[in-house]
């Protein structure tokens, strides 16, 4: 079974898709005159907690529940998993995607709210399943997005996310001598009390998901990228000659170091793309289904808010974790996958390993319930409100399961899932790109800032 996903994977994240992918990151970035040079102003926005216009929840409580749900074990074991495979030039790769990927994070998200309505409790709801159907008129293309998305919502956000965190658990106790039996107790006690804390959240619907994320997302991000600062000072030294061997080895220049041979440049460019999307997600049409819930005054304003998400997840937070696995060196000696970044974070000896747990831990529970939010609009479009619970209930037994089985299969099945979320998403962008740059030009691009930023003139 692990041989012919395989190979359905490399069929899907071959080179038609990553052309499709990075294509449309660079076309709309062309397009929209390079929209990532409204970051600053974009994090401006971010930063104020206004509550205005039609929606259900604050632009920040619609940014950090997208960021919840992003940043999460691709930005931990995902950066492994790609120097791994595709060697130290996929964070290069990693990190281009998540450049040219803000201007299509912007993209998205600004057609969602558009083309957003409300259900018939009131609430709103938007997403690409409903800019396929109201802007692009393609039912079935609708249908296609809403099912691959209630699909990959379980593995690339419920049962991956809940295996990496009790694997990390695991190799954390054995870190500080525990016996193997009182590991397997552990892991158990842990998948429940993660499947619990899932239920007592997600009981409450996108409200109480927004005001949980709003108060534990920063508090995490500041406490890993704290983590990876002191591992560079730690090895300071090395940096520069970090950065020149991720530099040459994303040209597919081949080093010999500590017996590892540097991948190919296709390697590199594969699977930094495709790690890079696992974990910001620009194109993948998920984090819209969120900002379409937002209070804004218009699209343009939660669209600049919302492409902030790309900017931390990949270009911040993913770059950090890359630069500080490639300046560790363990990746020399055939270390790999999560035990890469394990070994990396323990030459912070006693609290390496902590911090490493602790931000992993509030990574995976936030995305856990941020994609829980994904998976279920999309059911509810393919079946109506009454899915709802029944949703939630699955959700949380499939956390337990997820935390106690033996998954092998479960990275390459959210890749499937990614590439599929993908294409109809991309298509609608395309196509729709034109009502994007019309919307851009109107505000952005004739001087009415201050329609967007009221302290703006």
């Amino acid at each position: 079974m692990e041989e012919v996903l395989s190979k359905i994977s490399d069929v899907i994240w071959g080179y038609p898709l990553l052309i499709l992918l990075m294509g449309t990151h660079i076309f709309l970035t062309i397009r929209l005159k390079f929209i990532q040079k409204y970051i600053p102003l974009a994090i401006n926005l971010s930063f104020k907690r206004q509550r205005e216009g039609k929606g259900d929840i604050s632009h920040y409580g619609a940014l950090t529940t997208a960021l919840a749900a992003t940043i999460g074990t691709g930005n931990i074991v995902g950066v492994a998993t790609a120097i791994s495979s595709g060697g130290p030039g996929a964070v290069l790769w990693m990190w281009l995607t998540g450049v040219f990927g803000i201007s299509t994070k912007f993209s998205e998200a600004l057609l969602s709210i558009k083309f957003r309505t409300k259900n018939k409790k009131g609430e709103t709801i938007g997403g690409p399943m409903f800019v396929l159907e109201r802007g692009l008129h393609s039912k079935l293309l609708a249908i296609l997005f809403a099912f691959f998305t209630a699909f990959a919502a379980f593995g690339i956000g419920c049962m991956v996310q809940a295996n990496a965190i009790t694997s990390m658990l695991k190799e954390t106790f054995l870190h500080y001598g525990f016996s193997t039996g009182k590991v397997d107790f552990f892991v158990i006690v842990c998948g429940l009390t993660l499947s619990i804390l899932t239920g007592i959240v997600i009981i409450g619907g996108i409200k109480w998901i927004a005001n949980f994320c709003e108060k534990i997302v920063p508090l995490m991000v500041i406490v890993y990228l704290l983590g990876c600062t002191v591992l560079l000072i730690h090895h300071f030294e090395r940096i520069p000659e970090t950065l020149g061997i991720i530099f040459s080895s994303s040209l597919g220049i081949k080093a010999v170091a500590g017996g590892f041979l540097g991948a190919t440049m296709k390697d590199a460019i594969r699977f930094g793309v495709a790690r890079g999307l696992f974990s910001n997600e620009s194109g993948l049409g998920s984090a819209p289904i969120v900002a379409a819930c937002a209070q804004t005054k218009n699209a343009v304003r939660q669209s600049l808010v919302s492409m902030t998400g790309t900017f931390w997840d990949t270009v911040v937070v993913c770059a950090m974790t890359g630069i500080v696995l490639v300046n560790s060196g363990k990746w020399k000696e055939g270390v790999s996958g999560a035990l890469l970044t394990k070994e990396a974070f323990t030459d912070l000896n006693f609290f390496g390993p902590i911090i490493l747990t602790f931000s992993l831990f509030f990574f995976v529970f936030s995305t856990i319930l941020g994609w829980e939010y994904y998976g279920e609009k999309a059911t509810e479009y393919l079946f109506g409100e009454k899915s709802q619970i029944y949703y939630r209930i699955l959700w949380v037994i499939f956390v337990f399961l997820g935390s106690v089985l033996t998954l092998k299969t479960v990275w390459t099945m959210a890749d499937i899932a990614n590439g599929l979320m993908a294409i109809p998403n991309l298509i609608a962008l395309l196509f729709l790109s034109p009502l994007v740059l019309k919307e851009c030009e109107k505000y952005l691009f004739s001087n009415r800032l201050d329609e967007i930023d009221p302290d703006l003139e």
